[in-house]
């Protein structure tokens, strides 16, 4: 009896100890699955594989080519929005304002098909590199209309980030948001500072947007605002440094204070690819900024046109009603803004050479985004010298925390 108990006793303790082993085992595999790394978010398919999280199934955009193919331009949903909005921002009413909604419709289309034939010419297989979280750094997420703004100095951005306030919460009008508040007390979110499957999940499913401007309207508008007015910051940052190595025969109180940086001045340090002091977000090419090739926008809309296109944008994507994209100017509101007339004047200070140089820098923004020649001097490059010049910078960059 005693042997049988024994028996007994042996096979439940070793039955035990295998259980055991097994649960330990298991254990293991989770902990190795948890801490290995995240496979990469992909700008082509925006997807994550996370252990422990099912990839989802792809949304459609407002502005993504299934809602805004050559047969259906507009979806219903959309069409309902914009009709039920259009006294709001101001569009005519009736018949009118749905081809003008249709017009605008078919722009987006039209716009990004351009930008992804010059991605595809030159930059191709670009859209299969790994996003990193650095180049996702200058977008803005706005969860509750799902919206992602990618800020480009210069063209608006200080009245976007009141609209994304308003959207937020944090505010009830854009006129209650002072200036500095949009910049430096905005609290909005920037997409970098999600963790792998948040930046995935947002790049799959939400409303991309990007506004550009003229390119060179764009850097003259940056010039005059930050060397022409005071500027406790650009001024010995970046004017200080700019006299010391171009100006002939600068005065002390030049050198000391970084005031009365020239054009020309500005434009030799742009040039320079030993700049004396480093690039600044007010006149890096949009191309870098926001990444357009890589990120694949749904939205992409021209300062040009801007209250027009960006209210069109906030019906789309079902905004309030009262909401419209404001159209003050609360920084340096006496000076008068920057345009045509006043870019070509700043820019016949330069010789040709110069102004060839500046348009070879900014090649790729007027490529992408389809703005015609500013002088007619000026030479468009050649494919294979502009292949050899730009393609060949483009690295793969991995997703990492830092």
């Amino acid at each position: 009896m005693f042997h049988h108990a024994g028996c007994i006793f042996n096979n439940w303790l070793l039955c035990s100890l295998v259980l055991i082993r097994a649960v330990l085992c298991l254990c293991l595999l989770q902990d190795a699955a948890a801490a290995a790394p995240i496979e990469g978010v992909t700008a082509e398919h925006f997807l994550v594989s996370v252990s422990g999280l099912r990839p989802q199934p792809p949304s459609v955009s407002p502005f993504s080519d299934l809602a805004l193919g050559s047969k259906q331009p507009v979806t219903k949903r959309h069409r309902k929005l914009l009709k039920s909005s259009v006294a709001a921002s101001g569009a005519p009413a009736g018949g009118e304002a749905e081809l003008q909604q249709q017009r605008l419709a078919r722009m987006q289309e039209s716009r990004r098909r351009l930008l992804n034939d010059i991605c595809t010419k030159y930059q191709p297989g670009v859209g299969e590199q790994l996003v990193s979280q650095r180049q996702v750094s200058r977008i803005y997420v706005e969860d509750r209309s799902r919206l992602l703004y990618c800020e480009v100095p210069k063209a608006g951005c200080s009245n976007w980030k009141r609209v994304l306030m308003v959207l937020d919460g944090a505010a009830a009008s854009t006129r209650d948001i002072p200036h500095d508040a949009a910049h430096y007390a905005n609290h909005l979110q920037r997409l970098e500072s999600y963790d792998h499957a948040g930046i995935g999940e947002r790049l799959h499913s939400y409303t991309k947007v990007l506004f550009v401007r003229e390119p060179f309207e764009r850097l003259v508008s940056a010039f005059r605002d930050k060397f022409e007015s005071p500027n406790s910051y650009y001024h010995p940052v970046f004017g200080r440094p700019i006299i010391s190595r171009y100006r002939v025969n600068a005065t002390r109180t030049a050198l000391r204070t970084g005031a009365g940086v020239t054009f020309r001045e500005f434009i030799q340090y742009l040039l320079d690819v030993r700049r004396p002091v480093g690039m600044d977000i007010h006149w890096e090419p949009v191309s870098q900024l926001c990444n357009p090739c890589l990120l694949r926008y749904n939205f992409i809309g021209r300062f040009e046109n801007l209250e027009e296109e960006a209210n069109f944008l906030l019906r789309s994507i079902g905004a309030p009603a009262n909401l419209t994209f404001p159209d003050f100017k609360d920084r340096n509101p006496l000076a008068e803004r920057t345009s045509t007339t006043i870019t070509r004047k700043y820019f016949s200070q330069l010789n040709a050479t110069e102004r060839q140089r500046a348009f070879d820098f900014y090649y790729m923004d007027y490529l992408m985004f389809d703005y015609p020649k500013p002088f007619k001097d000026l030479i468009c490059l050649e494919d294979t010298q502009f292949k050899s010049i730009k393609v060949n910078k483009i690295n793969p960059v991995y997703l990492t925390e830092s």
